[in-house]
């Protein structure tokens, strides 16, 4: 009888192939005397370092190879003349008649206001153009010291190539009253949008500022890339609100880090609905004894959304405290995901630290992934988290309902109660309005 070959089967494992690279050359980044040997160091990094594929721990949940890198371009100078005009709700005062100071950051341009008192003393608030030509030293000292280039592929691509961007510097003891905001605008297809701001609050001095970013809804794939570097001094207090409403055609990349001195306190407010896709690393550094951070976030996904927020709090320093809470509603077929770690560093004693996260998963096939984590080293220390995932709970719909009130309505209650605690953490009436019209609209879907 014949005997039949030998037959090997292979059971290695498939490689996880990334998104195809970006089309970029070094002809694109941007011209600058002061910051050319920051911009050149960071395109050497862009160049080593690959796209992230889901075998890396911190992007094992968000997959981004159907990015369309290799289809995105920067956008010319002036090129929002052509495109559509930021809403007039995005520019109204935060409080009161006027802002202390407003930037617009445009495709291929900005706007820059700033009350004349806040300038002379001392306070600089400007776009990054104008800090290249006015204020370079300053900019140049400040520039990739909290958030490094080799941070991330994008962190690297963002710091080579972003113009758009905004420095915000307080001098020592100086408080400024009126909030300060900026507001990033990025329509057009297939653009590549680049954003850098640095945010520097001197020892005693403090101030409140309002970022957001938003683009109108477009069908084209457009990218956004951006990067927050906050430094707070000694016994100085910074509230710092960050807002994102992207289209649903964005794909929405950013790190960011806040270090915070000897007596310091920073209160760091976020809030997302938009975007396709978001990935945001955001770090909070307490490196003086008694520095004080607290991170609030909230996120409404539906549709097929998917954000992923991934948060450190960082205790350096003995007697610091952090207090994180994000709270997220899912709808859809969307997904969320949140990491969180508290990291409290050896001789870090008598560390408070908290985290929590809180999802209320509103359809099925809706999905929540909740990962809170600590790392400690210290062994004087006070550190708790905790993470939910739920549905509506009943008890109170029958109640509303009980009282004449139709289902629809009283989910949108029990949500908006839900979210309450985060919303009376942002300062300003017109921008909470804004965010829980938001919430009512994915809601009425």
């Amino acid at each position: 009888m014949q005997e039949k070959p030998k037959v090997t089967v292979s059971r290695t494992r498939r490689s996880d192939s990334a998104a195809k690279d970006f089309s970029f050359t070094q002809a694109d980044v941007p011209a600058s005397n002061g910051l050319a040997s920051f911009r050149a160091s960071a395109w050497d990094s862009f160049k080593k370092l690959s796209l992230p594929v889901t075998t890396d721990e911190a992007w094992r949940r968000t997959d981004i190879r159907l990015l369309p890198a290799s289809d995105f371009k920067i956008p010319q100078d002036g090129a929002y003349e052509d495109l559509p005009v930021v809403p007039d709700y995005l520019l109204k005062p935060l409080t009161g008649e006027q802002h202390g100071g407003q930037i617009t950051l445009l495709p291929g341009g900005s706007k820059v206001e700033l009350d004349e008192t806040l300038a002379k003393k001392g306070v600089v608030f400007t776009d990054f153009r104008t800090a290249e030509k006015n204020h370079s030293d300053l900019l140049k000292k400040l520039i990739g010291q909290i958030v490094k280039a080799d941070s991330g592929k994008f962190a690297a691509l963002t710091s080579a190539l972003a113009q758009n961007g905004v420095l915000l510097y307080v001098p020592k003891n100086v408080q400024v009253e009126t909030p300060l905001h900026s507001v990033l605008w990025g329509p057009g297809a297939n653009l590549a949008h680049f954003s850098h701001l640095i945010v520097f609050v001197e020892s005693g001095a403090s101030v409140t500022y309002v970022h957001e970013a938003a683009s109108p809804e477009e069908s084209t794939p457009a990218m956004h890339s951006g990067i927050v570097e906050i430094h707070v001094g000694e016994n100085a207090n910074l509230r710092f609100v960050e807002l994102q409403s992207w289209g649903r055609h964005v794909w929405n990349f950013s790190h960011e880090r806040a270090r915070v001195e000897r007596g310091g306190n920073l209160d760091w407010i976020f809030g997302a609905v938009g975007s396709r896709l978001t990935k945001n690393f955001s770090d909070l550094d307490l490196a003086g004894e008694g520095a004080q951070g607290r991170m609030s976030g909230f996120y409404f996904t539906d549709g097929t959304q998917h954000l992923d927020h991934d948060t450190q709090q960082n205790h350096y320093a003995p007697h610091c405290t952090s207090d994180l809470l994000f709270k997220g509603a899912l709808k859809g077929k969307s997904r969320s995901v949140w990491q969180g770690m508290i990291y409290v560093a050896p001789g870090a004693q008598k560390t408070d630290g908290y985290q929590a996260n809180r999802n209320l998963v509103l359809d099925d096939q809706a999905r929540a992934d909740s990962i809170p984590g600590l790392e400690i080293l210290a062994d004087d220390v006070r550190c708790t988290h905790g993470a939910t995932v739920g549905k509506l709970e009943q008890e109170p719909l029958f109640y509303l309902k009980s009282r004449g009130i139709p289902q629809r309505e009283a989910e949108q209650l029990v949500v908006e109660g839900f979210f309450d605690p985060i919303m009376q953490r942002i300062p300003f009436e017109g921008v909470r309005e804004r965010f829980q019209q938001a919430i009512q609209d994915k809601l009425s879907k």
